[in-house]
């Protein structure tokens, strides 16, 4: 699924490609893919003549401002946006055209089928589901330390599935849960309020760093993931420890290990993510 890093990536993609066109009209092929209005034709009606003004982000969700609408919507497993122009032909799976009155259209296409899309009156989504509950967006000024500790610091709950739960952080998947928590030296099964100060900052920094190198070079392409132009991201080739089992570790060299954690696979390093130790060395 693409995390934080990959719908950044889109996002910016999306931003300098389909702000301020217009819609013509909109052809929903997949009908539920359409999760509000649950009427495809309203939502068609509900957007044509609109310009789209901005492309933003909320968690893993991109939202499409339009002038009197937001459009929420989320890739799930392998959702996909692309722009092309009137005439090309239309790949296999795709479910969603958006037609704009330049002649160019808004694409979507989604292999597993399981992307969301939502509409609501303007500025309205933040206040309902699916956003209603997120939480702490990590690239935001918002997300200080302090703030993190707050919200995730008394929990008794193990740090890597804590982080996970979009409802108290947002955007950071497995890959980069794993990234993060090997930079601090922290164990994926400590509980979070055994975590000291100086973990929490190690902690914080390193999510903070680690989602913003990621997004500096397009995300991870570790499946399927392209942005809207359909180039692949290039930060797999910068991962430390996810997908590195029985691999060197960078900083001990030795072996990285591979276990469950809340039934997402988790990998680490048992030397320099000891339980209840901090690493020293970083690089």
């Amino acid at each position: 699924m693409p995390e934080l890093p990959e719908v950044e990536t889109v996002r910016r993609t999306l931003q300098q490609l389909v702000v301020g066109k217009t819609v013509e009209r909109v052809a929903v092929l997949l009908p539920r893919i359409i999760q509000r209005p649950d009427d495809i034709q309203m939502f068609a009606a509900l957007l044509e003549g609109e310009t789209i003004r901005s492309v933003e982000r909320r968690g893993k969700f991109l939202r499409l401002m339009f002038d009197h609408y937001t459009l929420v919507s989320h890739l799930r497993m392998e959702g996909r946006y692309g722009v092309y122009q009137s005439g090309e032909p239309v790949e296999l799976h795709t479910h969603v055209i958006f037609y704009f009155t330049d002649g160019s259209e808004l694409r979507y296409k989604d292999v597993r089928q399981f992307g969301t899309m939502h509409i609501f009156d303007k500025d309205q989504d933040l206040n309902e589901k699916p956003l209603v509950k997120l939480g702490l967006e990590p690239l935001d000024e918002a997300f200080t330390l302090q703030a993190f500790r707050d919200r995730l610091g008394k929990r008794t709950t193990k740090i890597k599935p804590l982080l996970l739960n979009q409802e108290y952080i947002v955007g950071i998947g497995n890959i980069y849960v794993d990234e993060s928590l090997y930079l601090a030296g922290i164990h994926p099964e400590r509980e979070a309020n055994t975590l000291t100060a100086k973990e929490w900052a190690k902690l914080h920094e390193a999510i903070v760093s680690t989602l913003r190198d990621a997004v500096a070079v397009g995300g991870s392409s570790i499946k399927s993931y392209v942005n809207g132009q359909g180039e692949m991201g290039m930060f797999q080739h910068q991962l430390r420890m996810y997908g590195r089992k029985g691999e060197p570790c960078h900083t001990c060299g030795g072996p990285i290990e591979k276990t469950v954690v809340a039934g997402r696979g988790t990998h680490f390093c048992p030397h320099c993510q000891k339980p209840g130790r901090t690493r020293r060395n970083q690089n």
